[in-house]
């Protein structure tokens, strides 16, 4: 007898349900071209809940705009769960009918709605993105052409909205924004990329429920006048942006993990580096000329976590009139540049007093010709000072990053790390990451701090790691 091998269609034996889920997952043209499979697959492709629109993957603007048309005409009026749009245009898209596309899957009840958008000709988004009713997740990404416009004749009410994107150019500026997040009311989730709040009199994010806030303007030619941020139950701080000029309100009460670049613009940084040199009267007369970070700064003190960029340290040095007692904060991160001393190093140390980690990305910074000038930068330390705040610190993990990077004082670095052992009485453990050149180096680096260790390691327990891609 021969054995005949059958062949069947598995998936169309599986449930309705189950293959619009799985088209859900593939490009839209995949998913699109199931349609043509059969009636049973037509329908099935009409119900998919998840549309990702590109027009990169049309060469012709026609027929990406006739595409889209398309589907949403097949799709109906079917309930939807995510859209995303995302075009680069070059003058080649009609805003009115890409605006019509908006319009259709917010009539949908969309939940998670994605727009990036490119336009040519300069047009305003549909105000009703900020009436609906289902939305949870929004992202608006926008080049040039498409703007938000929210002023007092603009309403927003966004009752489920939980995550918020915004990349986005605004008429009316602050009135705008303060608009948009004012209609947010159970908002978790803010994210905000070149946002230009420099260009406002006022700048306030003001939320009770929001968790996670992510701020980046990168522009250092110019600053914000006054920055407010109200956000009792924030957990997650990631903020990168020129000083402004002040900070009236900062309520970061909850707060767990903080990334904070703070940097001076240009012009504060000459004003701060001018004063470095300046006589007193000097000082009197331009001591109002630099911003002040101390109340942004102050706002931070509940943190666990906290990374500092190396600019961040030049405010604290320049700009802030104290640090604060950070009493939960069990690890810190300090960011090393060529440019910028550590003189704050010495207060976050003696004002943490349950610090446990401490990590270092690389071990250089401005001054390098002696330990106490290395550790603190170029603003006068006292040798004893240096070495009593070390010596009471509860630090009991050490990690090094980037050491013997191309900056290269592998000497002074080395006589560093000395110090800390030899001068921290709680460390349990270094773990350093070293950056070798050869096999060679690892081995010396190695045996160095092994000799380190027997012979001045302050800590009986110490035990140090040397991590590296050249390790023998």
């Amino acid at each position: 007898m021969v054995s005949k091998k059958i062949e069947f269609d598995k998936m169309s034996g599986l449930p309705d349900e189950i293959n619009s889920h799985i088209l859900s997952f593939l490009p839209i043209k995949n998913a699109a071209s199931s349609s043509l499979l059969s009636r049973k697959w037509r329908y099935l492709f009409a119900s998919t809940p998840n549309l990702e629109f590109d027009d990169d993957n049309h060469k012709v603007s026609t027929s990406f705009m006739n595409f889209v048309d398309r589907v949403l005409a097949l799709q109906g009026n079917s309930p939807l769960h995510k859209f995303s749009l995302k075009i680069k245009d070059e003058g080649r898209h009609d805003p009115t009918r890409i605006f019509n596309w908006i319009l259709n899957v917010l009539g949908r009840g969309v939940s998670d709605l994605t727009l990036f958008m490119n336009l040519q000709s300069e047009s305003m988004l549909p105000s009703k993105i900020f009436l609906s009713e289902t939305l949870v997740t929004l992202k608006l990404l926008s080049g040039y052409g498409a703007a938000i416009k929210l002023d007092d004749n603009h309403d927003v009410y966004l009752p489920k909205l939980k995550t918020l994107f915004l990349q986005a150019g605004y008429e009316n500026h602050g009135i705008g924004i303060t608009k948009l997040l004012s209609g947010c009311h159970i908002l978790e989730e803010l994210v905000m990329y070149d946002i230009s709040w420099f260009l406002w009199n006022f700048s306030s994010v003001s939320i009770p429920t929001l968790k996670r806030l992510t701020f980046r303007w990168d522009e250092r030619d110019i600053n914000g006048k006054s920055v407010s941020i109200a956000t009792p139950s924030l957990a997650y701080l990631n903020f990168t942006d020129t000083m402004a000029d002040e900070y009236p309100k900062v309520n970061l009460c909850s707060l767990v993990e903080a990334r904070i670049c703070l940097r001076m613009s240009d012009e504060q940084y000459g004003k701060a580096h001018f004063l470095d040199d300046a006589t007193f009267s000097d000082v009197q007369h331009y001591s109002q000329m630099v911003g002040n970070a101390t109340n942004f700064i102050m706002g931070l003190c509940n943190v666990y976590i906290l990374y500092l960029y190396a600019d961040t340290l030049e405010v604290l040095t320049c700009c802030c009139e104290a640090i604060p007692v950070f009493n939960n904060l069990t690890e810190l991160t300090i960011e090393s540049s060529p440019r910028v001393g550590w003189k704050p190093l010495m207060d976050l140390l003696n004002n943490s007093p349950n610090l446990e980690t401490l990590v270092f990305q690389g071990l250089v910074n401005i001054a390098t010709d002696s330990w106490g000038d290395l550790c603190f930068g170029k603003l006068f330390v006292e040798e004893e000072e240096i070495f009593s705040c070390l010596s009471s610190s509860t630090v009991k993990v050490l990690k090094i990053f980037r050491f013997g990077d191309y900056y290269g004082n592998m000497e002074s670095q080395s006589q560093q790390i000395e110090c800390f052992l030899e001068t921290m009485p709680n460390l349990e453990q270094i773990i350093l990451h070293y950056t070798a050149r050869t096999v060679e180096d690892v081995t010396h680096v190695s045996r160095r701090l092994q000799r380190m260790i027997i012979s001045t390691a302050a800590s009986p327990k110490c035990i140090v790691q040397l991590i590296s891609d050249n390790t023998p």
